[in-house]
């Protein structure tokens, strides 16, 4: 892989993360405990804040994992390692690490 491409990955693995933590007040804030206050909401309005509280609880955990594949590539890059298949060693695909730059496996690893 040349410098160049690292330097791509580098920037592109950056703006996701940038991404990642410029959102995650927001998830922070939906996925916080629902207030039930049966006086004023009805049982279905009280079902609906419990969903959506599950939904944003299950996009935080997604974007905390993403968030932690995301390190863990730019530590690879930063120790020469990116773009390695984790299981048999071999160079993983530049049209592949383009699409998702946190994978670990060449195509015929990962099936």
């Amino acid at each position: 892989m040349k410098p160049a491409d690292y330097e791509k990955f580098t920037a592109q693995l950056q703006a996701l993360k940038a991404e990642l933590l410029e959102t995650s007040a927001t998830r922070d804030e939906t996925s916080a405990t629902v207030a039930l206050d049966q006086s004023s909401v009805g049982r279905l309005s009280r079902m609906d804040a419990l969903q959506s509280q599950a939904i944003a609880v299950a996009g935080k955990a997604r974007a905390q994992q993403q968030l932690r594949l995301i390190e863990a590539a730019l530590r690879r890059l930063e120790a020469g390692e990116f773009g390695e298949c984790q299981e048999c060693g071999e160079a993983i695909n530049p049209k592949r690490l383009a699409i998702d730059p946190t994978c670990l496996y060449c195509i015929e690893c990962a099936s």
